[in-house]
């Protein structure tokens, strides 16, 4: 199931010198419960970081999300990501990875 979202006030058109960035964010286990999909595109003012595309999820899918995003971490084209302030480029994917249970 895929979505676009973008942050209020966005448009993909914008003006001279707008500028966005469309992340592929991919959730799973809890995450995936949480926002109701398994993937999504979210489009946000770029430069887009890790923070500036979970705060779209959150504001795509609510409070429940942002309690779960809380615990999670994150891989960005499937390399690990060290700090919210990770930088992501249009096109990049997100995968967004809750603690697994498990020994």
């Amino acid at each position: 199931m895929t979505g676009m979202t973008g942050l209020p006030g966005e448009s993909g058109s914008g003006g001279a010198g707008a500028s966005t960035a469309t992340v592929i964010v991919r959730y799973f286990a809890a995450a995936r419960a949480a926002s109701g999909v398994d993937e999504e595109a979210l489009v946000v003012g770029a430069p887009a970081t890790v923070e500036s595309i979970l705060a779209a999820a959150v504001d795509a899918h609510g409070d429940e999300l942002g309690r779960v995003l809380e615990r999670c971490s994150y891989l960005r084209n499937s390399v690990a990501v060290h700090g919210l302030s990770t930088a992501l480029g249009d096109g990049d994917a997100l995968d967004v990875l809750p603690p697994f249970a498990g020994g």
